[in-house]
């Protein structure tokens, strides 16, 4: 079967979406005493598994309407009694990563750069100029993450948050082709919204929550994560609010990796550094936008730049695990793949 077929039943759907399933949903703390009501207002709130209210800070608890400081106590309890919290060894933790899915990104020279594809359960940020081949790659990405996991993909459907409106289904179509899928379905299975202000690309997070758990998702893409920020907030005076803005988008998308295990993709702009000695001294003066907080939130940082022709170039900018290193690679019409020469 090629990736997950949108042509098979329901029950076939969830059966194997019990299979992979990570996390628990929230329904399960009813057994444990908590109300049907308390859980419905979990759930609104966007809390959908045990995982996020476990993961959740008490004070956001207690900011829910209707959820006294008593309650929160009692629905924490319950929560963490089911999550694994505590401390386990190395060996437990290495044996978990070596079986993380790494999602193809359609060329074997990026995919051997990052150690065999992008890495789910964490935040991966592309950042570079203007056509430099981001949104290409999260298109491709949107259709090799429905691949088996044999073929390099995730098995599982996509989620794009668009905020510059540059998301086109028929580049999808053209990728589908390559890798000898059904267009049909692999469009079915990407849902895409665009975000129009920063508060609604932060909403969008709460939907994105909930149908993750209605079925199995492998990929969630921000295109780009900072766009509406910088012009929903200017100049120094408002850098604080949208720091702490940009800091929540970006726990929430983390709390989304660690509970179901999805790849998080992120592109991100740059700005150059106009003030003399740094421009003067480093061969390339543009660094990614949203300071510490974005290089912090991310785990691994790519640098996209243009080469001779449709090659860009991908340099490892920062990872916990991967060496400093860069990939040449090319955009044709099928996506993202290896250069020709």
């Amino acid at each position: 079967r090629s990736g997950i077929n949108a042509g098979y039943g329901a029950t076939e759907q969830a059966e194997e979406l019990e299979d992979c399933v990570t996390y628990q949903h929230v329904k399960i703390l009813e057994s444990a005493g908590i109300g049907a009501g308390d859980v419905k207002k979990l759930v609104e709130a966007g809390y959908n598994t045990v995982e996020s209210v476990a993961y959740a800070p008490k004070k956001a608890l207690i900011s829910i309407k209707g959820i006294s400081e008593a309650k929160a106590d009692k629905i924490l309890t319950e929560a963490m009694k089911r999550c694994a919290m505590g401390f386990t060894t190395a060996t437990e933790l290495h044996r978990t990563r070596s079986e993380i899915i790494m999602l193809t990104t359609g060329s074997k020279e990026l995919d051997k750069l990052l150690g065999g594809g992008i890495e789910t359960g964490s935040i991966t940020e592309m950042f570079g100029e203007f056509r430099t081949g981001k949104t290409q790659l999260c298109h491709t990405l949107a259709v090799t993450c429905q691949l088996p996991t044999d073929m390099g993909g995730g098995e599982g459907k996509c989620l794009y948050i668009d905020t510059e409106g540059t998301f086109r289904p028929e580049r999808l179509l053209a990728v589908a082709e390559r890798y000898g899928l059904d267009g049909a379905a692999v469009l079915d299975n990407v849902a895409c919204a665009r975000a129009f202000n920063s508060d609604h690309q932060t909403q969008l997070l709460l939907q994105a929550s909930s149908m993750m758990t209605e079925s199995r998702y492998a990929l969630l893409i921000v295109d780009s994560a900072m766009a509406l920020y910088r012009t929903d907030f200017s100049g120094r005076g408002e850098l604080s609010a949208r720091q702490m803005h940009l800091a929540r988008f970006l726990r929430m998308l983390l709390r989304l990796a660690d509970e179901f295990g999805v790849a998080v993709v992120i592109t991100n702009q740059v700005v150059a550094q106009v003030d003399g000695a740094s421009a003067m001294f480093s061969a390339d003066p543009k660094k990614p936008i949203g300071g510490n907080i974005m290089a912090h939130a991310s785990t691994t940082r790519l640098y996209l730049r243009k080469g001779r022709g449709e090659n860009r170039i991908c340099k490892i900018y920062d990872s916990p695990c991967l060496p400093e290193s860069e990939a040449v690679f090319s955009i044709g019409t099928d996506g993202i793949g290896d250069t020709k020469d």
